[in-house]
């Protein structure tokens, strides 16, 4: 365990021995510079929602009046930086058999915009809530995806390879849109002035996992119902990310004015009520709603006369929640059947070790449609050395 980081420059030390630790070559990043950016104006000047609304954001933790308030703004803080370093921890060893140059860029240059966002929340943390802040940025350095012991259970989870890798930047990081999102709002103005940023660059690791998939559709050269199944499989794990159906903490943190909802302010410039006891809920309905409009667009690149994709309902395959290791069909519905039957089913909709086995030789043809790198991203140097 490394020594509790006393000051930024010991927490960046800190940081670059986890790279060296992850293996992740900081040749890699090219160009990339690993700084801390706020948009100020975005964020605001006056409390947004909740009890509080209508007075001065918070620019100083000491502002916030009350240490549960604090408390758990540590703890979103927290949690989105160990999503951060946890994804670079589950993709880092992708570089080296990336299928295009292309895609090898991309993916470094998700690795180094993950990092930067890890470093955003780690220098909130070390800069305005003290020791327990500094405690919290050094404890994002010592947990680790391979050792299962990231906080959220999707980033612990295995990505062995890059079909894997499209369906996670096109399922799971949308889920980090949202979450993004609903901070942009937040009454602690330093949290809320970092999201501007983050989204912008968010927004190329969702552009990342839609033009992946469909490369892969046009390639031709991956079963559709195996891609099928992968994107069950991620599409459920992204659902689980926006918590239990009714959340007190979500609620808590609404009322404290700390964490709003999917586009708070456009809701309240129509007049849209809150429903404080179902705010998780509500973000996962929009957040399916979009997946559904994307995935539509992918069948759009379908070989005549092949089924649709689909989204699987909210209530399938679910580990979090009201559904939680419940039977449900991919419509949603119950599933009727013994355990036996049971077992078949979800083979048919959930990769299968069959699937995994038969993906190194798909992987050997041209399974991905070719997309050049352009003169000006091979120019940034990033992931030219992976």
């Amino acid at each position: 365990m490394d020594d509790l980081p006393e000051t930024w420059d010991d927490w960046i030390a800190n940081f670059e021995a986890w790279q060296d630790r992850v293996g992740f070559d900081r040749a890699w990043l090219g160009d990339f510079e690993l700084d801390v950016l706020f948009d100020w104006d975005r964020a605001g000047d006056t409390i947004e929602f909740g009890d509080l609304e209508g007075r001065a954001k918070w620019e100083r933790a000491m502002q916030v009046p009350q240490q549960n308030m604090r408390d758990a703004l540590i703890t979103m803080i927290t949690v989105q930086g160990d999503t951060e370093f946890a994804s670079v921890e589950q993709q880092r060893h992708l570089l080296a058999s990336a299928p295009t140059e292309y895609d090898r860029y991309a993916a470094a240059r998700i690795m180094a915009e993950e990092q930067r966002h890890g470093w955003q929340m780690a220098y909130l943390l070390m800069t305005y809530f003290g020791q327990q802040g500094r405690r919290e940025a050094q404890k994002l350095l010592e947990r680790n995806a391979q050792d299962g012991d990231r906080l959220l259970g999707a980033f612990n989870r295995p990505m062995p390879h890059w079909l894997d890798f499209f369906c996670y930047t096109m399922f799971v990081d949308r889920d980090g849109k949202f979450q993004l999102g609903m901070l942009s709002t937040s009454g602690f103005k330093p949290l809320a002035a970092s999201m501007g940023p983050m989204l912008k660059e968010e927004s190329f690791h969702l552009g990342t996992g839609s033009n992946g998939l469909r490369r892969i559709i046009t390639a031709g050269v991956i079963p559709l119902d195996m891609l099928q199944r992968y994107i069950n499989k991620w599409v459920s794990t992204a659902h689980d990310l926006f918590g239990v159906d009714e959340s007190t903490s979500a609620e808590w943190a609404y009322v404290w004015g700390i964490k709003g909802r999917w586009e708070e302010r456009a809701k309240q410039a129509d007049g849209v009520a809150v429903e404080k006891s179902t705010l998780n809920e509500e973000a996962r309905g929009h957040y399916h709603q979009e997946i559904v409009d994307a995935v539509q667009a992918l069948s759009g690149y379908l070989p005549e006369g092949a089924a649709p994709l689909y989204v699987p309902h909210e209530n399938f395959n679910r580990d979090i929640g009201a559904f939680a290791k419940g039977r449900y069909n991919v419509d949603g519905t119950p599933f009727e059947g013994d355990d036996e039957a049971w077992a078949a089913y979800t083979a048919s909709v959930l990769p299968t070790a069959e699937d995994e086995a038969a993906l190194p030789a798909l992987f050997e043809q041209q399974w991905i449609s070719e997309k050049p790198l352009s003169e000006r991203q091979r120019a940034t140097g990033i992931g030219a050395t992976a």
